[in-house]
């Protein structure tokens, strides 16, 4: 059973604290928009998908059931609701400014919640009862597209990197975490590998500790090691070593990342360390596929030069946290101390002076696919991507034809 980063009923939300990981798991209950706005710029809830679904779903708690009589009062006609909704998820988009689903999320929300208020006969249960529906199918929606995300690129690999001779099988490289700790479930770019595990054809997926916050040792090893994939993790500055040494001998076919952005013509904003790795993958001859929904394709944004790079504290770069732990004799090596140990600690020169852009851009002729919930887009002849293509399709049929490997769906396991 995959990790839930999300645990929603009507009237309850519940988030995987993920500054407590990987030592700990507490889940911290979501009260109000507030809590939410406080979590995601704590990043104790990250993750583009992710981000945008607590976001949503906060809203919706505060709207099933105001118990709050000072709300309540502002909640009492439709346009009320609509007003509130409207003020809440304009704040909640202000708590992370690059990661383009929160953004879309909101504005579908709004839209809904508008055309419900100017229904005849509408009113302040009706337009509150619109508003929580729409947020839960999100929840719905965002583990089913991940899903499909995970088929379309495992197929979309296994057709074109393995040949006779490579039928035991291949290895990736991922950056970041992109699994169920960053959307409502499965992963978008780990949503691939845990098809391609799925499907008996991955060798080892090898993991970034991804400076300066260490989503990839603290969160993506702590979910291959949940889900019992083979993995290893290597540092940051580790990548071209990796794939000048053991490319070949791995078969290590591809870099698999996912999105914050994706502008219109192709370029994608990921975090920090992505566009190094794209340039790794295209010098040593490694497919570079970035996996994302739709909703985080921004065709508003035609280009990276116009995505704004969010800028995080440098105390994220100058101290770390971590389990205190000691060393014995050398015959247990290093053990770790109780959960009450945790200490944070600095790592830097005092004061050192540090830059920290959470995001960097990867230019689209750079990446050889977007994967999305339907099917991999592609460039053209041209060399160009067509993003907007992709938003007309309703459904696309499997590139694996039937003397192929057939992907099992996620329940299947390997």
């Amino acid at each position: 059973m995959t990790l839930l980063s999300i645990k929603y009923t009507r009237s309850s939300l519940l988030i995987l604290d993920q500054l407590a990981l990987p030592h700990t798991s507490t889940y911290v209950p979501i009260l109000s928009t507030s809590d939410a706005f406080a979590a995601i710029r704590s990043m104790r809830v990250r993750g583009a998908p992710a981000i945008a679904i607590v976001a949503a779903l906060s809203l919706a708690v505060e709207l099933a059931d105001p118990l709050d009589p000072g709300l309540a009062a502002q909640l009492a006609t439709a346009q009320d609701v609509v007003g509130y909704a409207v003020k809440s998820l304009g704040r909640l988009v202000e708590s992370r400014p690059t990661a383009v689903n929160l953004r879309d999320a909101a504005g579908k929300l709004e839209g809904l919640v508008r055309a419900e208020a100017g229904r005849e006969g509408a009113s302040a249960q009706s337009v509150r009862e619109c508003y929580v529906k729409a947020a839960e199918r999100m929840l719905g929606d965002d583990v089913r597209d991940n899903e499909a995300i995970g088929r379309y690129g495992a197929e979309w690999l296994m057709e074109r990197e393995m040949s006779g001779e490579e039928s035991d099988g291949i290895t990736v490289l991922t950056h970041c975490n992109t699994g169920s700790l960053a959307t409502a479930g499965y992963g978008t770019a780990l949503g691939v590998v845990r098809s391609l595990h799925a499907a008996g054809v991955l060798r080892r997926v090898y993991y970034t500790e991804t400076r300066p916050y260490n989503q990839g040792a603290r969160l993506t090893g702590f979910e291959l090691i949940h889900d019992g994939i083979p993995a290893t993790m290597i540092t940051d500055s580790m990548a071209a070593a990796l794939l000048q040494l053991k490319r070949k001998p791995e078969n290590i076919r591809a870099v698999i990342v996912g999105a914050d952005r994706v502008a219109a013509n192709g370029d994608t904003a990921n975090k920090i360390g992505t566009y190094a790795l794209a340039i790794l993958a295209r010098h040593h001859n490694v497919k570079f596929l970035v996996a994302a929904p739709r909703t985080t394709i921004d065709l508003n944004t035609k280009s990276g030069n116009a995505i704004v790079i969010e800028e995080r504290p440098p105390q994220e770069m100058t101290m770390m946290k971590g389990l205190r732990s000691r060393e014995d004799d050398g015959s247990k090596g290093t053990q770790t101390l109780p959960q009450s140990h945790t200490e944070t600690i600095s790592i830097a020169a005092n004061g050192t002076q540090a830059w920290n852009p959470a995001f960097d851009v990867t230019p689209a002729e750079l990446i050889d696919g977007v994967v999305t919930e339907v099917g991999v887009a592609e460039k053209g002849q041209d060399g160009r991507f067509d993003l907007e293509s992709i938003f007309k399709k309703q459904e696309i049929e499997s590139s694996i034809d039937g003397s192929k490997k057939r992907m099992p769906s996620p329940s299947e396991g390997p």
